[in-house]
């Protein structure tokens, strides 16, 4: 049996379409596996509080007479956090602000993640390092994860999933969805796909198949070593 110090950490990315459930796939694995679950939108707002790197950059665009166009409320709260209502208000009004943010936030968070990873590597206690984002594919975060897997949910389950957890409406869905990647995409690129269009447990549920799959990667990395 391996020792914490000789835990060779393997990287999984988890990535699918809004409404796929990936929430309790990641629930699963932190639960049962010796596993550090990051989800890339949490990292970008802890980024984004007061003291961190992307604070004042933020604050300082988004206070500028460009970005102030969309204003309807001050963009601090009484506690100095963004007020993330207001913050969405003034980059959604100017397509140029909205870019200038997503230069700023995107690569911010890339190497939070990737200084996260190595942290983990280092340290030596982890099995799995598990990275959760939408954004998987565009960022090119299959070039550096060992797994990239795909949770897949058929649409009108997904789209029965939003209306009942965020009260969604069928136009709002399918807005959400035309804007994400293909499933053909998806399954192109990640090697271990989810069906988590049906029950979360038994023989054949999505949770079953979560297992078959840590359980497949632990034998391919075991021989690779």
């Amino acid at each position: 049996m391996m020792s914490e110090k000789e835990i060779n950490m393997i990287t999984i990315g988890v990535t699918g379409g809004v409404g796929a459930g990936k929430s309790e796939i990641l629930r699963h694995l932190k639960e049962h596996y010796n596993s550090r679950i990051l989800m890339s939108d949490n990292a970008a707002k802890d980024l984004e509080r007061p003291g961190g790197p992307l604070y004042e950059p933020l604050v300082a665009l988004l206070e500028s007479e460009e970005g102030r166009k969309g204003m309807a409320e001050p963009l601090l709260l009484p506690d100095k956090e963004i007020n993330k209502a207001e913050m969405a208000r003034r980059i959604f009004a100017d397509a140029a602000i909205l870019s200038k943010i997503n230069q700023l936030v995107h690569p911010a968070v890339n190497q939070y993640i990737l200084d996260e990873i190595e942290r983990e590597r280092k340290e030596g206690k982890r099995e799995f390092f598990v990275l959760e984002s939408a954004l998987l594919l565009e960022n090119g975060y299959d070039k550096i994860l060992d797994s990239m897997w795909y949770i897949y949910c058929d649409e009108r389950v997904r789209a029965q999933r939003l209306q009942a957890s965020r009260g969604y409406s069928e136009e709002k869905i399918r807005s959400i969805m035309n804007k994400q990647v293909s499933e053909a995409q998806f399954r192109e690129v990640c090697d271990v796909v989810i069906d988590n269009s049906g029950e979360l447990g038994g023989p054949d549920g999505a949770l079953a198949q979560v297992d078959a799959a840590i359980e497949r990667i632990r034998r391919q990395f075991s021989c690779a070593q």
